[in-house]
């Protein structure tokens, strides 16, 4: 019987077995389709990476005839196979890129190759032990000090690769030399093969479909303008929506509005990346000073700071205490068009710096001081939300400036929900609710009265009661919950219009000092008229 139960349990496994290996078999076309489909998207997204997988190839060719032609490799010998390490460990995305690690190799290589000759020859005609003892000196203390100096974070950042090069290179020949007697000429060899490496890869950067750092750093500040734009339109639209969206499509409005400010929070070491390497880069403008990259990196600083409103504006959406809709509509002109003006302001910002020329002198038009006067009249035309109904007598009879929020929470409170769920939840009784939670007592000595009884309940107890009383403090301040959460979505709007002025501020000074052309009303009356669209995904080549 049981080597039946076995036998059956084994064909079973066997038929699962089959039926899985059929499974993966039928799946692999579409795992197939699948990775070939992603191979395309990378190339679709940005062309120029095809042009640079072409360029690494043609490189490799090129280099690869030193080693394959015979009168080219009876020239160089063996030390031809450097020319192809170099190609591979230099030729970057970017010219600024190529520039950096082939400068630095090159350099690094031609110091460490002179030292160690210098070296070599002062040691040459000692003897054999005090050779040896000198060679060893001079490693620890080169070996020493260049691993310090990588440390400083200047040189860290600009000449780290070309500090690696020069301690291998200069390690390689010093102590090489004292057991080979040919180490010198090998050492001018490759030196030669790393020399014509180097140039066919600057040869290849800056001619053949250059790909500029400097270029993307431009493109991708237009990019975060557009995009933080393209947010806060979007957050304005969708908090104002009259009817709730269903889920997909509410997903997808959260992703292009996510996709819109995620650019801008994540820009920070990109723009450095690209600022260190188009600072390499042999582009200048019309009055021969170089352009001021790092001031790229200042202006995206200023966009992170303005992005974190737009990201507290997208949270508004998303807080679990929500205004009703209707009560939000009466407060939508205001604040639509309010969002609208900032829209435009970053959109004038985006035109100035893709076309390199001024902003607009009337960038803070007075339609935006028209928008937030209007909010600010439609605000306190509805005391009644943010204020409570029993405020409202005070407010009527001149007396707005003398409101205690405290008392006004507890003016407001529905008694009969409050002791039934006091009742429900604590077992209090009805008259020792009604002590604590009357007209006369503030909501300081409502919190001082819950800390007492929560210290002496127990840990279950303690987690009830804290629920329970944030809910009732809510739900028996109705009005004055429902207007909260539009109040700061409100200040938010206002705080983005503060804000703007560091935007302008820095697009200005980079205009400046960048020699941007003067604004003209007539050639770029389209730029400032024309609403943002959703920016296309830029990538930017950082190794």
């Amino acid at each position: 019987m049981s080597n039946r139960v076995h036998e059956r349990s084994m064909g079973m496994e066997e038929e699962g077995s089959t039926k899985n290996m059929k499974t993966k078999v039928l799946e692999l076309p579409t795992k197939i389709k699948k990775i070939l489909k992603n191979i395309w998207k990378v190339g679709k997204d940005d062309p120029r990476r095809v042009k640079h997988a072409l360029k690494v190839g043609v490189s490799l060719t090129l280099v690869s005839l030193l080693y394959l032609m015979e009168p080219l490799f009876k020239g160089i010998g063996n030390s031809a196979i450097w020319a192809v390490m170099t190609v591979v460990v230099v030729l970057e995305f970017s010219a600024g890129a190529t520039l950096c690690k082939g400068l630095n190799r090159g350099l690094g290589t031609l110091i460490a190759g002179s030292l160690a000759f210098f070296i070599e020859f002062v040691a040459n005609d000692s003897g054999k032990i005090f050779r040896a003892i000198f060679i060893g000196a001079a490693v620890f203390i080169i070996g020493a000090l260049i691993t310090y100096l990588r440390f400083i974070p200047y040189i860290k950042k600009n000449y780290d690769y070309g500090m690696l090069i020069f301690l291998l290179t200069f390690n390689l020949i010093t102590v090489s030399s004292y057991r080979v007697d040919t180490v010198i000429k090998i050492a001018h060899e490759r030196f030669y093969t790393i020399a014509m490496g180097v140039g066919i890869c600057l040869l290849m950067s800056l001619l053949v479909f250059p790909i500029w750092s400097g270029e993307d750093l431009h493109k991708s500040t237009v990019a975060k303008l557009q995009g933080l734009s393209y947010s806060i339109e979007a957050c304005v639209n969708a908090y104002f929506e009259e009817e709730e969206k269903d889920e997909e499509t509410s997903d997808l409005s959260e992703d292009t509005i996510y996709n819109g400010y995620k650019t801008v929070l994540d820009s920070k070491s990109a723009d450095e990346a690209l600022a260190m390497y188009a600072s390499w880069e042999p582009r200048h403008t019309r009055h021969c000073h170089r352009f001021p990259w790092k001031h790229y990196v200042k202006v995206g600083s200023v966009l992170r700071q303005f992005g974190y409103t737009v990201v507290a504006l997208h949270g508004c959406l998303k807080t679990e205490i929500q205004t009703p809709r209707p009560l939000r509509g009466l407060f939508k002109d205001p604040c639509v068009r309010l969002a609208g003006e900032i829209c435009k302001v970053l959109s004038e910002l985006a035109a100035s710096i893709r076309n390199r020329r001024h902003c607009s002198p009337e960038i803070l038009s007075d339609s935006l001081q028209v928008a937030l006067q209007d909010l600010n009249t439609a605000i306190k035309s509805q005391p009644k939300l943010f204020l409570g109904s029993s405020q409202n007598g005070n407010v009527s009879q001149g007396n707005s400036g003398r409101h205690n929020p405290n008392v006004a929470v507890s003016q407001h409170i529905n008694k009969d929900t409050n002791e039934a769920a006091s009742y429900q939840n604590t077992g209090t009784p009805r008259g020792e609710r009604m002590s604590r939670f009357g007209p006369n007592v503030s909501f300081s000595r409502l919190r001082a009265d819950t800390l007492e009884r929560r210290s002496a309940a127990a840990t279950n107890e303690r987690k009830i009661l804290r629920q329970q009383l944030s809910r009732i403090v809510v739900l028996t301040s109705l009005e004055f919950s429902e207007a909260l959460p539009f109040a700061a979505f409100a200040s938010l709007l206002v705080e983005m219009v503060a804000r703007l002025d560091n935007v302008i501020e820095e697009v200005e000074e980079l205009g400046t000092i960048a020699c941007f052309k003067d604004y003209d009303n007539n050639v770029d009356q389209k730029d400032v008229e024309v609403r943002v669209e959703k920016p296309a995904d830029l990538v930017v080549g950082v190794e």
